[in-house]
Parts: structure tokens; C-alpha cells; sequence
């Protein structure tokens, strides 16, 4: 249970499907509820999808590069903690490449938008990516996997749940609302990132 409870909760700081959810209603502003709730149930699916290969299949691409598991550790972390930095400093979009005037008009022109721009980069992104892969070495037991798989699995029908109640929630929470548990969470984010970093700094050290 502290795994799953530990792996859940990092997920969802990393993912942080809040700060997803300006971006989302801004998407779907012209469709449906039933279409919403598609293209979230479709996100979420999407999302599920590319943490499970991450966990799954991510060790051998580790292999296939060359590529340490205190490389990753420190890369990761300063992914996270980056991302974490743009959540504090409310700069969320801008880190996800949103902003970006070419990016915004191949969006528009999007028919589908649940696996980019909204799975991948915002929600599944190189951080929540290398947390998975670095707990596949972390937590090589059947059940500590099992208890892995579970949090990821819960963690992908928050995010559905979250993007489908994105109307409401806009309405209920505001702009200012969402933006001060985005500054909270990405303070989390940044110690996670640097937990990474210390804990493959260790490992280094150890080894020498």
C-alpha cells in the first residue's frame, strides 16, 4: 500500500492534470459533452497506454542506448524539477510548448487532440516517462509491480475524471483557484526531481 500510495501520488504531480484542464476546456469549447467526455476517456487511454510501455518496455530501451539507470535518475530529475519550477512560477503552458504561435495553429487544425497535444506533451511528458522506468528497476517484485501497475492504472482514470469535469471545474475553481494548487503541486514536483537527483548522486558515490 505505501508503494501504490507513493507511485500514485508522484504520478499526479508529475502529470498534474489540473494545469491540463485551462488547456482542455479551451480545446473543446465548441464540442459536446458526449464528445468531451470521448476525447477524455480517449486522453486518459492514451495516457495509460504510454505509462505502461514506459514501465513495461522502458529498461531494454535503457539497454538498447546504453543508456545507466543513474543517467536516467539525474536527467529525469531535472526534467521534473523543471517541470516543477514552470508550475510554481505559473509558466505551465510556456514549458509544455503551448505558447508557441505554430504550435497553437496545428492544434486548431486538429481533429483529434487526445493523444497530442493532451496525452503527449501535457500530461505525458519525458517526466512522469523516466519516473516509470526508474521505478521498474526500483520496484522489480511482483507485487511491488503489481502495486506500480495499480497506482498507474488509478492514475490514468483521475485524469479522466479530472478532464471530463474540466468545465465544471474552471467554473467552480477559476483561473486563480487552479493556478495556486498548480504553485502547491509543483513544489512537490521539484522535491521529487531532486530526490532523483541525490538518490542517483548516491548510487555514484557508492559505487566508487
Amino acid at each position: 500500500m505505501e508503494i501504490f500510495l507513493s507511485v500514485l501520488v508522484a504520478l499526479l504531480s508529475i502529470m498534474n492534470p489540473l494545469g491540463t484542464v485551462p488547456i482542455f476546456v479551451g480545446l473543446t469549447q465548441e464540442h459536446s459533452k458526449a464528445q468531451r467526455s470521448k476525447i477524455a476517456l480517449s486522453t486518459a487511454i492514451a495516457v495509460l497506454v504510454i505509462l505502461l510501455i514506459s514501465f513495461i518496455a522502458g529498461h531494454h530501451l535503457l539497454l538498447f542506448f546504453g543508456i545507466s539507470i543513474q543517467s536516467l535518475k539525474i536527467a529525469g530529475g531535472l526534467i521534473i524539477a523543471s517541470s516543477g519550477f514552470a508550475l510554481l512560477t505559473g509558466k505551465f503552458t510556456e514549458h509544455k510548448g503551448m505558447k508557441k504561435h505554430r504550435v497553437k495553429q496545428d492544434i486548431e487544425t486538429r481533429d483529434d487532440i487526445s493523444l497530442t497535444p493532451l496525452a503527449i506533451p501535457m500530461i505525458a511528458g519525458p517526466g512522469s516517462i523516466s519516473l516509470l522506468i526508474t521505478y521498474k528497476q526500483k520496484y522489480s517484485g511482483l507485487v511491488d509491480s503489481c502495486a506500480v501497475l495499480a497506482a498507474t492504472l488509478l492514475a490514468a482514470a483521475v485524469i479522466f475524471l479530472v478532464l471530463k469535469s474540466s468545465h465544471y471545474i474552471v467554473r467552480r475553481l477559476g483561473a486563480s483557484g487552479i493556478n495556486a494548487l498548480s504553485r502547491i503541486i509543483g513544489f512537490i514536483v521539484i522535491a521529487i526531481g531532486v530526490e532523483f537527483i541525490i538518490s542517483a548522486g548516491l548510487d555514484i558515490i557508492a559505487k566508487l
